[in-house]
């Protein structure tokens, strides 16, 4: 079974960053965190998926890197993943713990999606069952996406959620980072700079 984890980073992303930082490299400290826990994680294959131009210098040598539009639907990130099964996760959820990536696939043992619900709106991630359920119309932004994807679904059992977690979608959100959590390097060492 082919798993990918698919980090999606938007320049929109760049909106969360505190005043006194650079978003653009807000943005790409972001999505390097992301894209580590993502290739650190056994038996998957971490892809980019990116509207930010120059981002692929943050992944490793042969990852494959998908160019998209800034307004991408999610189900079309889906569709251009080869797999059996694939994670896309938001690169604006730095701090996000791999185990919570694992339990999004453990949960499509027993549903065709899974949600990790956002505490603060949207979803940090969302896994699948390729390919995508005609059905689904899946959205990371959308404001409650585990209850919109139940409403579309045939079946409540049809999606799954997972542990919620949070993302950085503006820049009041960065109090969510715990400094005891293990990872965000990245992400970390720009919010110290002086």
């Amino acid at each position: 079974m082919r798993r990918i984890v698919a980090v999606l980073a938007r320049a929109g992303m760049a909106k969360a960053a505190p005043g006194e930082v650079d978003p653009d490299e807000f943005l790409r400290a972001m999505a390097e965190d992301v894209y580590e826990v993502a290739a650190g994680l056994e038996l998957v294959t971490p892809v980019l998926v990116t509207s930010v131009p120059e981002l692929e210098e943050i992944v490793w040598p042969g990852t494959q890197v998908i160019a998209v539009a800034e307004d991408v639907a999610l189900r079309d990130v889906f569709a251009a993943l080869d797999g059996d099964q694939a994670a896309v996760v938001a690169a604006d959820a730095p701090d996000l713990p791999p185990l919570l990536i694992g339990k999004l696939f453990r949960e499509l043992g027993r549903a065709p999606l899974a949600v990790c619900p956002s505490e603060n709106g949207g979803a940090a991630a969302m896994a699948a069952t390729l390919p995508l359920p005609g059905w689904a119309h899946p959205g990371l932004d959308e404001p409650d996406p585990l209850q919109a994807l139940r409403a579309q679904a045939p079946g409540r059992r049809m999606v799954a959620a997972g542990p919620g977690w949070h993302r950085l979608r503006s820049p009041e959100d960065v109090r969510f980072l715990d400094p005891g959590l293990e990872g965000w390097d990245n992400t970390r060492a720009l919010l110290r700079q002086p």
